[in-house]
């Protein structure tokens, strides 16, 4: 079972075997049922690690090795403006997060730059959101978005994978 936070809260499954190289990987719940990873672009990622500082009492150092049981989902939370020519990048981030947890991503569109291009949605160089090259599951409207909006977004994707099942 992974470990988690002194009072259940999160703690990063920084795993290798679980992740693609580079991208910090949360246990949302810390019971393995939900890993959360950022691909954070631009400001709306602070809004990101915010809401993870929120959720545990202190940096906690990584689990050796990988998941005692593999995840129930992933979700993949986009954050920031999305340049065109950073558009493949992102899809294969997902993609490799997807294929080392062995789940599909339910990808979060976090913000208005992620969701429809933000201020920058008339420029020759910024995708109009991340809609348009990659499945969204939730969209987090605002710039930014608060803190507390991720949190209801993983609680409402955790609740509708659920009731899925």
């Amino acid at each position: 079972m992974p470990q988690s936070g002194p009072r259940g809260g999160m703690r990063p499954a920084d795993r290798l075997s679980v992740m693609a190289e580079g991208i910090r990987v949360y246990d949302w719940y810390g019971d393995g049922r939900l890993l959360v990873a950022d691909l954070g672009l631009a400001c709306c990622s602070l809004e990101f690690e915010a809401a993870v500082l929120a959720r545990r009492e202190a940096e906690l150092p990584p689990g050796p090795g990988p998941l005692a049981a593999p995840p129930q989902a992933l979700a993949v939370v986009v954050s920031g403006t999305v340049p065109d020519a950073l558009v493949p990048v992102v899809r294969e981030a997902i993609d490799a997060l997807a294929d080392r947890v062995g789940r599909p991503a339910q990808v979060i569109a976090y913000g208005a730059c992620a969701s429809s291009g933000g201020p920058y949605w008339d420029s020759y160089a910024v995708a109009d959101g991340i809609a348009q090259f990659v499945p969204v599951s939730v969209v987090v409207p605002g710039c930014p978005p608060p803190p507390g909006s991720l949190e209801e977004a993983l609680a409402g994707l955790a609740t509708d994978l659920e009731e899925a099942r």
